[in-house]
């Protein structure tokens, strides 16, 4: 198995967390959820030109993309098909990063997975064919930094108020609330509300949540003997209840079922019968 990573230089850093590049063998599972983080991804197919992604609540219907797809901000869970992910490679964008890269508003990604030839066109094919011709994964990457730098469909510079926001409540107090920010932005909330979902996908409450959700995975890290109740009230839950509600809505399964069958990658779970 081969995974490696790359974070490219300025100015896509800023908007682009990683790329990465996976080679493996076969999954011990047919299917995996993909767990919501807020962020844009892109993924290419390298081993064969096509990518499934299956409907959460009905995982026996697929929808087909050639060679590549683009996955929107999601705050639910994906399915996809493990037995595409034996040789593939990706952006992982930051959270409100992806809106440069492409001409329409990113809350019109918003829990769909689309071809990337939608929205690139034959230069999404161009893409796939560079990359296989790129015979190290380092160069696979540099086609790949290229490629972004020569899609940016916007300027690589964020709404004043929507950067602030994303630092604040990515760094600040899990009780920040939005009437807080818009009071120091400036902006009405719904003016506010507005330009953050053009750029970051979701509305801010609801990136606050998904947010909120990743915190929980990153602290209960590998451990098996989980302070459930400590977790809910370190992250901001106001109860257990509230806290296993969020859970199951943006995983599908409830805490103690991902704890089971977590992997070493902490967005992807077995899905299990």
């Amino acid at each position: 198995m081969v995974y490696r990573t790359y974070t490219p230089k300025p100015p896509l850093c800023h908007f682009v967390e990683l790329l990465w590049y996976y080679q493996g063998g076969e999954r011990t599972h047919a299917k995996e959820r993909i767990l919501p983080d807020g962020s844009l991804s892109l993924v290419v197919n390298l081993n064969q030109d096509e990518i499934r992604v299956y409907d959460p609540r009905r995982t026996e219907r697929a929808v087909k993309f050639r060679g590549a797809s683009v996955g929107g901000p999601h705050s639910e869970f994906s399915v996809i098909d493990t037995a595409e992910q034996k040789h593939v490679i990706g952006v992982h964008f930051r959270p409100g990063g992806g809106f440069p890269f492409f001409q329409l508003p990113v809350c019109e990604l918003h829990n769909l997975h689309i071809a990337l030839e939608d929205v690139w066109d034959q230069a999404a094919n161009d893409l796939r064919d560079r990359l296989l011709e790129a015979p190290a994964v380092e160069d696979k990457f540099r086609v790949l930094e290229s490629c972004l730098l020569q899609q940016m469909a916007k300027p690589m510079e964020r709404h004043p108020a929507v950067a602030f926001a994303l630092h604040h409540l990515q760094n600040g107090p899990q009780t920040r609330t939005i009437s807080d920010l818009t009071h120091q932005i400036g902006l009405s909330p719904t003016r506010f509300i507005h330009v953050f979902r053009e750029e970051v996908g979701l509305a801010p409450k609801l990136f606050c949540r998904v947010r909120r959700f990743q915190k929980v995975l990153r602290l209960i890290g590998r451990e098996r003997d989980i302070d459930w109740a400590g977790v809910a009230l370190s992250c901001g839950y106001f109860d257990q209840s509230h806290f296993n509600h969020d859970f199951r809505a943006f995983s599908g399964i409830n805490p103690s079922t991902y704890q089971v069958h977590r992997t070493e990658y902490r967005n992807h779970v077995p899905l299990v019968d």
